[in-house]
């Protein structure tokens, strides 16, 4: 049997405006319009919307309609989830209908998409469950799979998402972490007692999520009936085929011309065709399926370029340097009780910004300067500085009793 599991990260996060050293003290909001800019953040969600969420969604909810055995999941960051409610509501009700057909599982993760756990395990348990309540509120279900940010994970992950409460969790099914094992089989830690791991099986995932329009791939084009082809060849050799992938490969990473749309709306039926294939959730394939061995983790792994763990937030000064003294700030943050001054310290904690400020060459390079929206990762570390020193003379603000809660144009005292 193969069971087909199809997970979708959905995130967008909310990037700091270029904000120069005399922005200090003017009250313009970190994250503010900049209209017509790749830092708006309302334009490109609307334009994400219209060109990958909104047509994938409709074109999913078709599918789950005609195959009553297809099955998907999302994880969707809290980030994300307040902009489309905020921007796009059209966007929230796709998603809405799609978990009501029974059919689609919501994971959990941190609200803000953060490196939470590695820095502040008391702030990553209060985005975990800060996420619970979104998802709660919004589609009416609470999950029971976890998903880390970027699928960081190590053995130390596994311990805390057992204690929370979770079955199941998904990492990246890394060759120097599989060594001669397949990805194609439930694993669990020696150190947890019931915990599940998912493991993303990153060829055929990458298959579709970033080889689908190189022409100079041995396999173009990648049909349906190629792919299932080879979603039949683990028949006898593992049970789940995990597919893990960003939700923007339909549509924006693969654009509509590339044929993306015409593969995803055929796959079902293709990969059906075969008598021993079905589709499952997280949740199903934990309750269904034994592990076969425990999967020792000492060391992070993610799903993020070719080495698969955390250089591409943490590889370089200027990123350590940023994100050290933000966590640094955490308790006199949290000591003002502004919630201003707390949300936005929190929104810069997520990961993105760190990212940006990624200063890797070659072909990750190449990833890194495709999703950057500064025109350099210095340029990034900059914007990110000067609204974190900006932050900074908030809480000293706060800690002396005068005004903090700044709104766009506004003039601090």
């Amino acid at each position: 049997m193969a069971s087909v599991c199809f997970y979708f990260q959905v995130h967008q996060p909310y990037r700091i405006r270029r904000y120069r050293f005399f922005d200090m003290g003017t009250g313009i909001d970190y994250f503010g319009d900049t209209s017509g800019t790749d830092l708006n953040n309302e334009w490109i969600l609307n334009k994400v919307a219209t060109k990958s969420y909104l047509p994938t969604n409709k074109l999913l909810l078709r599918l789950l309609e005609r195959y009553p055995d297809f099955k998907i999941s999302y994880s969707l960051s809290g980030v994300f989830l307040e902009q489309i409610e905020k921007y796009s509501p059209e966007t929230l009700a796709t998603f809405q209908a799609l978990v009501r057909t029974g059919q689609v599982e919501i994971l959990s993760e941190t609200y803000y998409h953060s490196l939470s756990f590695l820095f502040s395990r008391a702030e990553f348990r209060k985005q975990v469950e800060m996420h619970r309540h979104k998802v709660k509120r919004l589609f009416g279900v609470e999950p029971k799979i976890f998903r880390n940010t970027e699928l960081i994970y190590n053995n130390d992950v596994a311990w805390e998402v057992e204690q929370m409460g979770y079955k199941g969790i998904l990492a990246e099914g890394a060759d120097h972490v599989l060594d001669w094992r397949s990805p194609n089989f439930l694993y669990h830690t020696p150190y947890t007692n019931s915990l599940k791991l998912l493991l993303k099986n990153y060829r055929l995932s990458d298959d579709i999520a970033f080889r689908f329009s190189d022409k100079g791939w041995h396999d173009h084009p990648l049909t349906a009936p190629k792919f299932a082809n080879w979603v039949n060849n683990v028949n006898g050799n593992g049970n789940l085929v995990n597919l893990f992938m960003d939700y923007e490969t339909f549509g924006e990473h693969q654009w509509e011309d590339t044929g993306i749309f015409d593969f995803l709306e055929a796959l079902p039926g293709e990969i059906l065709k075969h008598p021993d294939n079905n589709f499952i959730t997280p949740s199903e394939a934990v309750d269904r399926f034994e592990t076969v061995g425990a999967l020792d983790v000492p060391h992070y792994v993610s799903w993020a370029d070719i080495e698969r763990d955390l250089s591409a937030w943490l590889s370089n000064e200027i990123q350590h340097e940023a994100i050290q003294k933000l966590y640094d700030m955490e308790g006199a943050v949290f000591a003002t009780n502004s919630p201003a001054i707390i949300e936005d310290w929190r929104k810069m904690t997520t990961s993105d910004h760190f990212y940006y400020m990624c200063t890797k060459f070659f072909q990750d390079g190449d990833v890194h300067k495709y999703f950057n929206p500064y025109n350099t990762p210095y340029e990034a570390f900059i914007a990110f500085m000067n609204a974190l020193q900006d932050l900074k003379n908030r809480v000293s603000l706060a800690e002396q009793g005068r005004p903090t809660e700044l709104k766009e144009g506004s003039v601090a005292i």
